[in-house]
């Protein structure tokens, strides 16, 4: 028996259908409902007698979920003409009637009577044109409830500008066809509208970063602006950096920087990676490795100069403080009695050199103590002998390179980087801290526009007193003339920390690049993204992402000149032919 072939799929338009359309959708006065999401559109059907230029811009900005759709029919001027003749004439005459029968006179006809008489003017020179305009507005949520909010949030916001909106009721369905992208106005809710106050509708250009100062971030994605800014002009020039390995985040930074230091900013960078090292011998900038042998020591017990303006004793109190900080975050866990001992002998410590609270700003010749001092303290403190057996990696063991040994670094420099990347990965956290303390010392000394950079900055979140000190110099900074940039990869844990989310309030730059899916949701929820800017950060390419600047974002591209790419790519292929290009 023969048995035939089935014949092979042939795609059909059907298909298209199938794929793009809900499974079903089911129809209520007041809403759709399609698959999972509820719809609910909403129509404009009343404006104020004048419309500002950008009034429509709240609504296109917000970041919830919505479509709005605007139609503009062209009316034909010599119809247009003949009725709005007719209307003057209805106007006139009820204004002489009023006027005959002795009535005050009316301040809204004869305003409504100007009105029309000046767009009669306008049309008749062909100074304006007359169209007949639709706004429409969907709303989708997850429940009728999640829609009723949004509703009254968007009616809040275009009341106040004296536009009123209603739900399209009974026809929801004809509306929810207006705003699909096929230019069919089913719902035929116009307005008539002169070209002014139409073109007041059109608001889709990104808000505008381009400034008379500061410096080139890249190019705005939307219509290719430039993004001109200085960070020192908004409340805090703090910034924070989220994005995934290879997305360009440490590039932006260094591009940042070279640009930054040309306009008179001082830089300080924390340098996980060595990612630095070139950028800072190309401009003669000082780069210090701090590692277990490294020549360079920073000594966290060094004096700090005392800041104009401030009590001596007060900033002995503070730096006592940050000391017991980096001496827990060394032993790890310390019971509250441990922690007050530690308090009480760093004070000792001091005192054993001479130097106390009172004559902490008059002193001249410094000679600060050193970690094995506060070691030999807390061995002869009652108590303090099994925190001193605990420190003793630190002060003679296989740690002791960079913890206990004199300061030896020269910081005049207008960029300085700090390599950490030799270290063990538990003693990261703590280069970072010493490190931070050092430089918050230093910029406290001496008042000057500056920049400190903390490259993968959630090393510092993984442990409660490091994450507390970051959150302190975040809040302090802008007293000091300091901004402070944040860049971190593990957005999630970041965000986890008690101190991540207001180190992120506290920055008034965000700049977000590409996203692994398992972490957009989080970033989705701590920058109130739309399911479009989700979608933009998932697919984002290397340079690319969203620019956040107070309460303006714009999509952003990253781009260098061939002289500053050179400089600061960390592309290997790059660098290889950098350096052939240089033997040869």
């Amino acid at each position: 028996m023969e048995t035939k072939m089935p014949k092979p799929y042939e795609p059909s338009s059907e298909d298209t259908r199938s794929v793009i359309a809900p499974a079903g959708a089911e129809m209520s006065s007041n809403y759709l409902k399609l698959g999972d999401y509820y719809a609910k559109t909403l129509f404009v059907f009343t404006y104020p007698r004048y419309v500002a230029s950008g009034w429509f811009s709240p609504l296109i900005n917000l970041p919830d979920m919505l479509d709005i759709s605007i139609f503009v029919h062209p009316t034909d001027t010599g119809v247009a003409l003949r009725n709005l003749r007719k209307k003057v004439a209805q106007v006139q005459a009820e204004m002489m009637e009023r006027e005959e029968k002795g009535f005050v006179r009316d301040p809204v006809l004869e305003t409504a009577y100007h009105d029309l008489e000046n767009l009669r003017d306008t049309l008749q020179q062909a100074q304006e044109k007359l169209f007949k305009v639709g706004v429409y507005i969907t709303l989708y949520g997850k429940s009728p409830e999640e829609l009723s909010k949004l509703e009254d949030k968007i009616q809040s916001i275009l009341e106040s500008k004296l536009v009123n909106i209603k739900p399209a009721l009974f026809r929801q369905d004809e509306g929810f066809l207006s705003v699909l992208p096929t230019g069919s106005d089913k719902l035929e809710i116009n307005t008539p509208m002169n070209s002014g106050p139409a073109s007041s509708l059109f608001p889709f250009v990104s808000p505008d970063l381009t400034s008379d100062k500061g410096i080139l971030y890249g190019i705005n994605l939307h219509n290719q602006s430039l993004i001109i800014f200085d960070r020192f002009s908004l409340e805090n020039a703090n910034a924070v950096v989220f994005a995934k390995s290879g997305s360009g985040k440490s590039y932006a930074t260094k591009l940042e920087i070279l640009r930054s230091m040309m306009m008179g900013t001082d830089m300080i960078v924390i340098d996980p990676e060595n990612e630095y090292q070139n950028l800072a011998n190309a401009v003669g900038g000082s780069y210090f490795k701090i590692s277990l042998t490294s020549p360079s020591h920073i000594n966290p017990f060094d004096i700090p100069l005392i800041p104009e303006g401030e009590e001596p004793s007060d900033v002995f109190k503070s730096h006592i403080l940050n000391l017991t900080g980096l001496v827990k975050l060394m032993l790890g866990t310390v019971t509250p009695e441990e922690d007050s001992l530690l308090d009480r002998a760093i004070t000792e410590t001091y005192a054993s050199r001479d130097i106390n609270a009172e004559n902490f700003g008059s002193i001249k010749e410094l000679n600060p103590p050193l970690l094995e001092d506060l070691q030999t303290v807390l061995a002869n403190t009652e108590g303090g002998r099994s925190i001193a057996t605990r420190l003793e990696k630190f002060v003679k063991g296989s740690y002791a390179g960079f913890t206990n040994a004199p300061t030896n670094i020269d910081v005049k420099n207008r960029l300085i980087v700090f390599s950490i990347r030799d270290l063990e990965e538990e003693l990261r956290p703590i280069a970072m801290y010493i490190v931070l303390n050092f430089v918050w010392n230093l910029v406290r000394s001496e008042l000057k526009r500056r920049l400190l950079i903390i490259d993968e900055a959630w090393w510092m979140m993984k442990y409660k007193d490091s994450a507390s000190f970051l959150f302190g110099l975040v809040k302090r900074a802008r007293k000091y003339y300091l901004g402070i940039t944040t860049i971190t990869q593990d957005v999630e844990d970041f965000l986890r920390s008690e101190y991540g989310r207001p180190i992120v309030t506290n920055s008034s730059i965000q700049l977000l690049m590409k996203q692994s899916p398992t972490s957009i949701e989080a970033v989705a929820s701590a920058f109130d993204l739309t399911e479009g800017e989700k979608m933009l950060l998932l697919e984002a390419g290397v340079g690319e992402g969203l620019f956040f600047a107070g309460l303006k974002h714009v999509a952003v591209k990253i781009i260098a000149s061939y002289t500053e790419d050179q400089i600061i790519t960390t592309n290997p292929e790059q660098m290889l032919e950098i350096k052939g290009l240089r033997k040869e």
